[in-house]
């Protein structure tokens, strides 16, 4: 399946959206779909990645939060999976299992976090999100307690219904556009990383 609208030249967009996705294309070693399948948007491009930063890099914007960034990638990974998100399961999938250093983690929460090798705390936490992804409705202070028993607070509450939400814009729109998860991402995190192997050289002797 093909993505459903063409991605924009690269040297045809704004100087300060350039600029942040090479410095994504530095860091990973190849530019994530997603940043140019909305790039032909730039003022949403910014709404979306200034929220998106500030909801998974909190400390970015001088925001503490008591969810790792592992957990934050759970919830997106288990909650994509609720929405048959493919590019944000592959994707974020990619990230967790990099971030958890656990190459089965995120097809097992992608699948069934009630079976995944997760924390209890980490399974009450997606229990919760995947109850404001499917039944926000019903959500109750009783909710609140389950969680208060695992040492989140309500900010943290926050944060995993605002991940949530936010990722249902991303899976709707991903889904709807065709967008199609990079060929790098399927591979990430599975297997470690080969280490170079040593040059000898008579001083080795």
């Amino acid at each position: 399946m093909a993505e459903r609208y063409p991605f924009p030249d690269l040297n045809t967009l704004p100087e300060d959206i350039q600029g942040r996705i090479l410095a994504v294309q530095e860091k990973a070693g190849f530019i994530p779909n997603v940043f140019l399948a909305f790039a032909r948007r730039p003022a949403e491009w910014r709404a979306f990645f200034d929220y998106h930063d500030a909801l998974m890099e909190p400390e970015s914007c001088g925001r503490a939060s008591n969810l790792t960034k592992g957990e934050r990638e759970m919830i997106v990974t288990a909650t994509s999976s609720a929405n048959h998100c493919l590019y944000c399961v592959v994707a974020h999938g990619a990230i967790l299992r990099i971030y958890e250093k656990k190459p089965f983690v995120a097809d097992q929460v992608a699948v069934n976090h009630a079976k995944a090798d997760i924390t209890p705390r980490q399974r009450a936490m997606l229990d919760f999100a995947m109850k404001v992804c499917l039944r926000s409705h019903e959500i109750e202070d009783a909710d609140f307690a389950a969680l208060h028993a695992h040492g989140f607070d309500d900010e943290d509450l926050w944060d995993i219904a605002a991940i949530t939400a936010f990722f249902g814009l991303s899976n709707r729109m991903a889904s709807f556009a065709g967008m199609q998860p990079n060929p790098e991402f399927y591979l990430m995190g599975r297997l470690p990383r080969e280490k170079k192997p040593t040059t000898w050289t008579l001083s080795n002797q």
